[in-house]
């Protein structure tokens, strides 16, 4: 009966962990998407929002880690469990520097409006594209944290080659804009730091998927050439 007791409040402790940093992906989501709507409109105040939203994740990044690490010591789970907790560590920090990224957006859209380029190439549609690319894999990746859905998390990572593919698109059109006109370097920049702040999103996305089949299998499949239609190899 003991045991049971502790397995219990184990289950406890762990899904209220799981809740808060669902909580956070919320926040998290919500800042992206701010980030993304100040960069296409130009709204410097929006922008500002979204820098002053970043204090609020990385508190709860803090609260978070501290709460994962009392419970690895006082209840020190072992085989599935550890996996899930040391996952959800993982998550957290993911989530963080997505915020990370959501503030580089916004900066990058209060410079354009500072320099007067707003209009000019802030609004360039493949952004666009790939903001709401990104924007489905973070929910994608959270959908898939909170139900522990493997299947779903492996069709994210093959997404996440998509949002690549159109960073490369975007930095080269970049890359023209300011050859043909030099005067447009420092708006071209902007965007592209925009740009790559998006896919490092869709990055960490991924990631986020990643440990979602390392909870559920068992199988770590960071920097590996996964294939998510590929049965696994009978033992």
């Amino acid at each position: 009966m003991p045991g049971d007791h502790s397995s219990k409040q184990y289950d406890m402790d762990l899904e209220a962990i799981r809740s808060k940093v669902l909580q956070m992906g919320g926040l998290v989501e919500s800042q992206f998407n701010d980030a993304v709507s100040s960069f296409r409109h130009a709204d410097v105040a929006l922008a500002e929002q979204v820098i002053k939203a970043d204090e609020a994740v990385n508190r709860l990044e803090v609260v978070l880690d501290d709460t994962c690490s009392h419970l690895i010591v006082k209840r020190q789970p072992a085989a599935n469990d550890l996996r899930t907790v040391v996952a959800t560590l993982k998550v957290i920090t993911d989530l963080e520097r997505i915020g990370d990224e959501s503030t580089k957006i916004a900066r990058s859209a209060r410079s354009l409006h500072e320099r007067g380029t707003i209009g000019v190439l802030n609004h360039y549609e493949a952004i666009r594209v790939m903001a709401a690319g990104a924007s489905d894999l973070l929910h994608d990746a959270l959908d898939a944290f909170a139900r522990l859905d493997d299947k779903q998390a492996a069709k994210i990572i093959a997404g996440d080659r998509v949002i690549d593919h159109e960073f490369r698109s975007v930095m080269r059109s970049m890359i023209t804009f300011m050859m043909e006109d030099p005067r447009t370097i420092s708006a071209a920049l902007d965007c592209l730091w925009a740009a790559k702040a998006i896919e490092r999103i869709g990055d960490h996305a991924k990631n986020i998927a990643e440990y979602v089949i390392y909870v559920v299998g068992g199988k770590d499949i960071r920097h590996t050439d996964f294939a998510p239609d590929q049965p696994d190899t009978p033992a």
